[in-house]
């Protein structure tokens, strides 16, 4: 479970104005990912970032969306052989960014013509029918923020939801919806 210390902590810190501008981001450590088998980097900084959803349960808690984690990955290392999570980034209903394969690993969440240009970040849950909190949209945002001050993402990124860049119902149109008002989106 993620230490409740640590993420006091992060928010303590970015109060004090000492801490990442990155909100608090839960490592790989903290929600028991298994080890990483890949390898291949991604290009930085990316130009693009393609927004998903995993189409499958919700979490609200950091105990849930841990769980939710593990078992996305589970998934796609154990019964799709794949060599981590596919994202390098999943945003949970409890407003927490958790990371995946992190900003220098490249994805495989859009296909081969766009995982090696765009940061993928997908939104736990099933984003047809209803939106995510406002929690997490304000997660999301705080992440883009950083990865343009931290140098992963350039200034002047894109915001493509996935199904901009492959046959898909992804992200779902109450989450795309909310995509297409943001910032930076490009269809």
């Amino acid at each position: 479970m993620p230490s409740s210390y640590m993420l006091l902590a992060c928010a303590l810190l970015a109060l004090l104005g000492l801490g990442s501008s990155c909100g608090p981001i839960v490592p790989r450590g903290e929600w028991g990912a298994l080890v990483s088998k890949c390898v291949d980097p991604l290009q930085l900084p990316a130009r693009l970032v393609v927004i998903s959803h995993t189409a499958g349960s919700t979490c609200a808690s950091p105990a849930l969306c841990e769980q939710q984690v593990q078992n996305v990955q589970s998934y796609h290392m154990r019964t799709k052989d794949w060599c981590d999570v596919s994202y390098n980034f999943l945003i949970g209903e409890d407003g927490l960014v958790y990371e995946g394969r992190g900003w220098r690993t490249k994805g495989a969440h859009s296909g081969p013509a766009w995982n090696s240009l765009a940061i993928g970040i997908t939104f736990m849950g099933n984003y047809m029918e209803r939106a995510p909190p406002p929690r997490s949209i304000r997660a999301l945002r705080s992440l883009l923020d950083c990865a343009v001050a931290s140098g992963y993402l350039t200034s002047n990124y894109q915001l493509k939801g996935h199904r901009d860049v492959q046959r898909t119902q992804s992200p779902g149109d109450q989450l795309y919806n909310i995509l297409q008002s943001l910032p930076h989106y490009h269809k």
